[in-house]
């Protein structure tokens, strides 16, 4: 069994309404608390980094899947959205919707297509990131397959 060790370094000199630096590798920003939970919006929040985390990770794993499936990609990008509810003071971060736009090369048969369908879903159902957060944050889809 392998296993990856990752490590992060923070520093916060203040209350809540001060800002912090994180530094992981090649991950080096300020972070605050947003400004839709009335923070100073400096640098990136954990809410961008959560939906980061799992963006990168889905685009990331079905790009791999793609390449080992010998599919004729022609482009791909992502937009995802993370929606945080906020009941009684409590923030639950409730949902990311990624919205995956993948397209084929003209030359791409259907069976090649309808594979690419079943790809851009089991992407999401084998990053370690989607498995991590299962069970507490949801997940959806909004695929434009071309």
């Amino acid at each position: 069994m392998a296993e990856h060790h990752f490590h992060l370094n923070a520093s916060w000199p203040g209350g809540r309404n001060s800002h912090g630096y994180i530094e992981a590798g090649n991950l080096q920003t300020k972070i605050s608390i947003p400004k839709e939970m009335d923070g100073p919006d400096i640098g990136t929040n954990p809410d961008e980094m959560l939906l980061g985390a799992a963006a990168t990770c889905y685009i990331i794993t079905l790009a791999a899947m793609i390449e080992r499936a010998d599919l004729p990609l022609d482009h791909m990008s992502l937009e995802s959205e993370g929606v945080v509810d906020v009941t009684k003071g409590v923030f639950t971060y409730k949902k990311i919707i990624h919205r995956p736009t993948v397209s084929l090369q003209a030359s791409a048969t259907d069976e090649q297509r309808r594979k690419l369908s079943k790809l851009v879903e089991k992407a999401e159902k084998s990053c370690m990131i989607s498995r991590a957060i299962k069970g507490n944050v949801e997940i959806e889809l909004e695929e434009n397959l071309m």
